[in-house]
């Protein structure tokens, strides 16, 4: 039986990705966990996290579940979600400017003040709620129609160094990065676990896939 290993670094709504998990792929057994042996043996990694990204790299540096990260996600099926991505960056200039994992180079920033729609609305800062996601090929976007929509939640979002990284893009009201791929790491700035029937498929495509991607 397939394991998942969902990493309790004490920030996150741990429960609510716990179930969607089981509810994507009820075979599998899903265990939420601080124990770096329990991460590290487990088939798939599930890296979430919402908050500050001072109060994350924090946590995950004091734990040392910043070595037990960097180390699942050289081999394993990996997903990001949320702060998740946003920690495998290199830095963060939330909190003044945060180190980061480096496990992905490139830079965390804010969206700008003041952003306008096409309408001349403004745009609110954090960027909340239900965006249409442009999908870039990857097996985790499988049987997912494009365009679909994705419930967000961020005030900060990914420029990675590299665009051929980038595996999804949603606007606000200009495209940005909100799913990188590198190899087995897939990681998402949205919630999988809050948009409905399709972001339970991502969590199903995620236990199916066996972390490659050319």
């Amino acid at each position: 039986m397939s394991t998942v290993a969902v990493i309790d670094y004490g920030m996150g709504n741990l429960h609510s990705i716990a179930k969607a998990l089981q509810h994507a792929e009820p075979e599998c057994n899903v265990d939420v966990t601080s124990s770096p042996e329990s991460i590290l043996d487990a088939d798939r990694v599930v890296f979430p996290g919402v908050g500050a990204i001072r109060d994350c790299m924090q946590a995950l540096n004091q734990s040392g579940l910043s070595k037990v990260i960097t180390e699942a996600a050289k081999t394993k099926p990996f997903l990001g979600i949320c702060l998740g991505l946003q920690a495998l960056l290199t830095d963060n200039e939330e909190n003044g400017h945060t180190q980061t994992l480096n496990i992905i180079p490139g830079h965390v920033v804010r969206f700008a003040e003041s952003l306008q729609d096409s309408d001349g609305n403004i745009l609110k800062i954090p960027h909340m709620g239900w965006n249409q996601v442009h999908q870039i090929q990857h097996p985790l976007w499988e049987d997912i129609p494009q365009g679909s929509r994705f419930y967000f939640v961020h005030s900060y979002y990914a420029k990675p160094d590299n665009d051929f990284v980038i595996a999804g893009t949603a606007e606000y009201p200009t495209a940005f990065a909100c799913a990188l791929a590198q190899k087995n790491i897939f990681a998402v700035q949205f919630h999988p676990e809050k948009s409905h029937a399709v972001g339970l498929q991502l969590l199903k495509n995620f236990l199916h896939w066996d972390g490659r991607f050319d």
